[in-house]
C-alpha cells in the first residue's frame, strides 16, 4: 500500500490536523516508510515464540482474595453535605 499527497490530505483533514501543502509529500514519504517497516515485522518467523506482556517475563506479587468488613457506612457519610437511609444525596442532573 502506497500513501500519496491526497491521501495524507485526507487523514489530515479527518484528523482535523492543519497541513500546509509543502509538507503533504515529505509526510507521504514518512508515512510510507512507516508502513516498509511495518510490513518488515510481518515476515519475522514468531513461529514457537510465546507471546510477553513485556520485556521481561514477570510476575505481579498477590494477595489473597479474602472478604473484609468495609468500613461502617456512618462513617463514610459522616462527611457528606447531606444523606438519606444511608446513601449520598446529590442534586439532580438529568431532567
Amino acid at each position: 500500500m502506497s500513501i500519496d499527497k491526497d491521501t495524507v490530505m485526507r487523514i489530515a483533514r479527518l484528523s482535523r490536523i492543519a497541513m500546509e501543502e509543502d509538507a503533504l509529500e515529505p509526510m507521504a514519504q514518512e508515512l510510507n516508510g512507516i508502513l516498509a517497516w511495518v510490513e518488515q515485522l510481518g515476515e519475522v518467523d514468531t513461529e514457537g515464540v510465546e507471546p510477553m506482556t513485556g520485556a521481561i517475563a514477570a510476575t505481579l506479587p498477590q494477595r489473597d482474595d479474602d472478604a473484609e468488613a468495609g468500613t461502617a457506612t456512618d462513617d463514610l457519610l459522616a462527611n457528606a453535605p447531606e444523606a438519606d437511609d444511608g446513601f449520598f444525596v446529590v442534586p439532580k442532573v438529568v431532567e
